[in-house]
Order: C-alpha cells, then sequence, then structure tokens
C-alpha cells in the first residue's frame, strides 16, 4: 500500500483529498503528477480492500479515482460496497478503464459512481473532472453541515418545553405520510419531512421570559411570539435546499380564513404545503398532552377540528381528505423505529451528551466543596 501526498503548497485545511485505486503503479504515478497541478493530496492503494479499510476507518476523502479492473474485488465492485455498506452517498467517485465496451458508462452508474473517464485520456481532462467532483462535494458538505446544525438547533428548541415531548418527529412522520396520501412529488414530501423539525426554530429568538412563561401571554407578549415564524423562515432562507421548506416554516399559523399570522393570508395565498403543515400540526397538539389540556382522543380532535373548519380555519379540502386518513389509515400514524434519529437526532444526542457529563462533572464538585 502506497500513502503518496501530492507535492504542493497547499495545507490539509484547503487541499482537496484524492484516493486512487489502480493496481497499475505506473498509472498511479501518472495520476499523482498530474493532479499535484492543483491543490489535491493523493493517497494511492493497489486494491479494493485496502481502499475500503481507508473508507472504514473515518477517512474523510472528497473524490475516489476508481479503476475497474482491481484484483480480488472489481472496480464497480468497490463502488457498490462504499454506497450501500458504508453509506458514504456524498463521496464523489469516478470509475476509470481502460475497456472500449459498450454499457460501461451505464454499469458504472448503476453501481452509485458519479462519474466516468476513459483511458488514455488528457491530463487536462482528468485535472477538470476531478476538480469539479470536489468542489462538488465541499459544496455538498458545507449543505449538509448546514443542515444538521440547523436540525439540532431546533431539537434544542422543543427540547426546553418538557411537555412536548417529541413533537418535532411526530409531525414529519405524519405530514410525509399525508403528503404521500395527497400524491406529493418526493421533493415536497422532503420538505414536509424537514418542516416537521424546522417549523419552531424561530422561537430561538424568542425571550425564555415569554416562551417558557406558565401563564397566558400578554397581547404584547403574544406578538413577539408571533414573530418566531418570520425569523425561522430568515433562518432557512440562505440554504437553496430549503426552498420548499421556508414556506412551512413562515405561515403554518395561518388560517384560512385569514385570521391566522404571521401576514393574515387567505384561502389559496397560502403556500400548500403550508396549509397541509398547518392541518397536521393541529391535529398533533390536539392529541397530545399540554399544561393546559388533556390529550385528545382520535375521535374528539376530528370533531374538534371539523368545527374549526366550519368556522373557517383550516383547508375545506384538504382537512376532510387528512380526518378521511384518520379514520382508514390509523396504522400509518406510528412513527417507525430510529425515526426520530434522521434530522439533527444523532447530532442533537451528542450536544446533550455533553451537557449532562459538565452538569455530572459540576455537581461531583460542588458535593466535593460541600463535603
Amino acid at each position: 500500500m502506497s500513502f503518496g501526498l501530492s507535492a504542493n503548497p497547499y495545507t490539509w485545511a484547503s487541499s482537496y483529498r484524492v484516493l486512487v485505486v489502480d493496481d497499475d503503479a505506473a498509472h498511479q504515478s501518472m495520476i499523482e503528477r498530474i493532479l499535484s497541478k492543483g491543490k489535491f493530496l493523493v493517497t494511492s492503494v493497489s486494491n479494493g480492500e485496502d481502499a475500503i479499510s481507508l473508507l472504514s476507518v473515518g477517512n474523510t476523502f472528497d473524490v475516489v479515482l476508481l479503476d475497474k479492473n482491481l484484483p480480488y474485488m472489481s472496480g464497480y465492485e468497490v463502488c457498490r460496497y462504499v454506497r450501500e455498506t458504508l453509506k458514504q452517498h456524498f463521496l464523489q467517485i469516478i470509475i476509470v478503464t481502460g475497456s472500449l465496451e459498450a454499457g460501461e458508462v451505464a454499469r458504472s452508474l448503476e453501481v452509485g459512481a458519479n462519474d466516468f473517464i476513459r483511458k488514455p485520456y488528457q491530463s487536462g481532462e482528468l485535472l477538470a473532472r476531478v476538480q469539479a467532483a470536489a468542489n462538488h462535494k465541499r459544496m455538498t458538505d458545507q449543505l449538509d453541515s448546514a443542515e444538521a446544525m440547523l436540525f439540532a438547533l431546533a431539537r434544542m428548541v422543543e427540547a426546553k418545553d418538557e411537555h412536548t415531548g417529541d413533537h418535532c418527529t411526530r409531525l414529519s412522520h405524519i405530514a410525509v405520510v399525508f403528503g404521500r396520501e395527497l400524491g406529493l412529488t418526493e421533493e415536497e414530501l422532503l420538505a414536509l419531512h424537514r418542516g416537521g423539525v424546522l417549523h419552531d426554530v424561530g422561537k430561538l429568538g424568542i425571550p425564555d421570559s415569554i416562551l417558557l412563561k406558565g401563564a397566558a401571554l400578554t397581547p404584547d407578549e403574544w406578538q413577539i411570539m408571533r414573530q418566531h415564524t418570520v425569523i425561522g423562515a430568515r433562518l432557512c432562507a440562505g440554504l437553496k435546499s430549503m426552498a420548499l421548506t421556508v414556506p412551512i416554516i413562515e405561515h403554518h399559523h395561518e388560517r384560512w380564513d385569514g385570521t391566522g399570522y404571521p401576514y393574515g393570508l387567505k384561502g389559496l395565498e397560502i403556500p400548500l404545503l403550508a396549509r397541509i403543515f398547518h392541518i397536521v400540526d393541529v391535529y398533533d397538539a390536539l392529541v397530545s398532552e399540554r399544561p393546559y389540556k388533556k390529550a385528545f382522543s382520535m375521535d374528539e380532535a376530528i370533531r374538534i377540528m371539523e368545527e374549526e373548519t366550519a368556522k373557517g380555519w383550516h383547508d375545506p379540502e384538504l382537512t376532510p381528505m387528512f380526518i378521511r386518513m384518520l379514520r382508514e389509515r390509523q396504522e400509518l400514524l406510528t412513527v417507525p423505529d430510529g425515526y426520530s434519529q434522521q434530522l439533527g437526532g444523532d447530532i442533537y444526542k451528542d450536544i446533550v451528551a455533553t451537557g449532562v457529563l459538565h452538569w455530572d462533572q459540576r455537581k461531583r464538585e460542588d458535593s466535593k466543596l460541600v463535603g
């Protein structure tokens, strides 16, 4: 196994990391020379097993240049293993081959490769392909990190209120179930999924004296509380991936008759996904226990929602469809095991674990002082 780093002036922090998997030492050296012209740090191995070993132990690469013909495991087998077993879906994999067989491009894409390049190639072509793949990987990493942190922050907001339980997880699941019943696209379902966690993230900007007040809010306090939808939308608006989720965050408290907030939108002025999410949010609030109310049964919740729809609060077309789903497809409402860890759950668990550790340490130190 060779771990040759390309000679370039860039630091580890700014360089792209490339894993070359090729059993031809001369070809390995040629790739390293080509990539030394860019800001790449190159690690080279001669077989698929060594590549998998590196990728399995936390090594972070941006791009893998993977020869198709390798000893023991083919490049196709390595690629499929990385995607299906290691679950590294954002890693950029470029299959390299000297074969002229028909269907190789399709086969490469089928096993999860991002790109395909045939030998012989111009050095400029290889450099451009790897550079484009590395740029894409870094942008994806930044986007993924930003989203994950938003989700963790939203979980922290939820955790402030000990009475809401796993409200975000339930909303995320039920909203997607309802959206699927309505025949929404995968992009719309993903927005509802994210909306379940992020809909109240704007409460980060609401003072705890208001957010956690045990008594009824004053009119002035309500004005402040209602700003959480606008604050949340602004927090998420900078991410293009949140384009369909932001309207859910901003408008899920609007009402069909225009008496909601923050803008008093009416009827079809309210974005479709926000209207869908509003219905799910109302239902979950009704069937959940709160300091000011008991948990209603599903039948009681349906009765209240029908009354409120008659008053003009909820979408008169979507609400009956949601109620029909509740009555006919109750089994769909059960949240699958592990679902809560999907959007920010793992990061939030780490944050909580750290906080608990520090709290335990402080308690032990305080007890020593007292003793």
